[in-house]
């Protein structure tokens, strides 16, 4: 039939959108109280393990003392509390750096109290001796105040220091702090006959975040170096490796060795900032923001891991040629503003 003339054209319905699938959210499932692990009554019954066993002998043979044994009310796992002598109680060799202001604040208040009353964790040391993971502030408090012995938790499962050491929340670390007490726990590993096809990916847990290797090799060669200011960047292209510890380390060794031909190019680049009248402790993160092919990159669990060489290569080029001319006040008040990038 013919429209008549003047009548509004009419349109088709548009076809309804299909809605796109999405994943449902799993809810996490909370744990009915009193539910988990064991009673009063089962955490000090039974009968110690082996295992548990052999840690009092080494503790006995090391002049210390047991004075209870028990299982952990969460895992079951069994625990020896003992007292040894300090001088056979040290840090683990790959923690962080000591805090001499934490340890003399530690030493301090330990008096007034009266009291030690907060025990280290240790394991053996397959020397003798043991070795702790969370106490070196506690163990050097103690020995500045001339103690003769030290409260542990003595665990008999040497592996536990690397898990533990994730967990330290004795004094809360920074960048350079975790970085480097990552890069001497690989080496540790790495170098032990017992672990040798050890991978990344087999201690994605202790180790946390890939880019924490390569920065704490930085860390080693330059004390000085802003791992801040790259931690991103290094992060979005760092992946934990599936080979063994030891031969990757070459790999990460030529990514910490160009990460620091960057910093030096882009220290170069905040020179001319300087030279140009900018004073501010976040031109850093202003030089390395401009020249990040990354920036604006976005990217899900889905998209592969960008090409760590060729992004630092980028960024090394970009620095070089970059231009202070370019910068103006308002982006430093704007860095200032956001903060928590400074240089170190």
């Amino acid at each position: 039939m013919a429209k008549a003339k003047g009548a509004p054209a009419t349109k088709a319905p548009k076809a309804p959108k299909e809605k796109k699938a999405t994943t449902p959210r799993k809810r996490k499932v909370k744990a009915e109280a009193g539910s988990v692990g064991l009673t009063a009554e089962e955490v000090a019954g039974g009968t110690p393990t082996g295992a548990a066993a052999e840690v009092g002998a080494l503790v006995l043979a090391a002049g210390g003392q047991v004075l209870a044994t028990y299982r952990d009310p969460f895992g079951g796992h069994w625990v020896v509390l003992a007292a040894l002598p300090l001088d056979k109680v040290k840090p683990t060799p790959y923690q962080r750096e000591l805090s001499k202001a934490h340890a003399e604040k530690l030493a301090a208040v330990i008096p007034k109290v009266g009291r030690f009353l907060d025990p280290v964790i240790a394991v053996s040391d397959g020397e003798g001796g043991f070795m702790s993971p969370n106490g070196m502030h506690r163990l050097s408090a103690l020995g500045s105040l001339g103690a003769k012995t030290a409260i542990a938790l003595v665990m008999p499962e040497p592996e536990i220091a690397f898990r533990i050491l994730a967990l330290n929340t004795e004094k809360a670390h920074n960048l350079k702090d975790k970085a480097l007490e990552v890069i001497r726990m690989v080496r540790a590993i790495a170098a032990d006959p017992r672990k040798q096809g050890v991978s990344e990916q087999d201690l994605a847990f202790e180790l946390e975040q890939a880019s924490l290797i390569t920065i704490g090799i930085c860390y080693e060669k330059n004390g000085r170096f802003s791992g801040g200011a790259y931690n991103s960047v290094v992060s979005k292209c760092e992946t934990f490796s599936t080979k063994a510890l030891a031969d990757n380390l070459a790999l990460r060794e030529a990514h910490a060795e160009k990460l620091l031909e960057l910093d030096e190019a882009v220290t170069a680049a905040v020179g001319r900032l300087k030279e140009s009248g900018f004073t501010s402790g976040y031109l850093k993160p202003i030089v390395v923001a401009r020249v990040n092919p990354l920036r604006f990159v976005k990217s899900d669990a889905n998209t592969p891991p960008p090409d760590f060489d060729k992004t630092i290569d980028k960024m090394i080029d970009g620095a070089k040629k970059f231009d202070p001319s370019k910068i103006k006040a308002q982006d430093i008040a704007i860095a200032a503003a956001v903060g928590g990038g400074g240089e170190e």
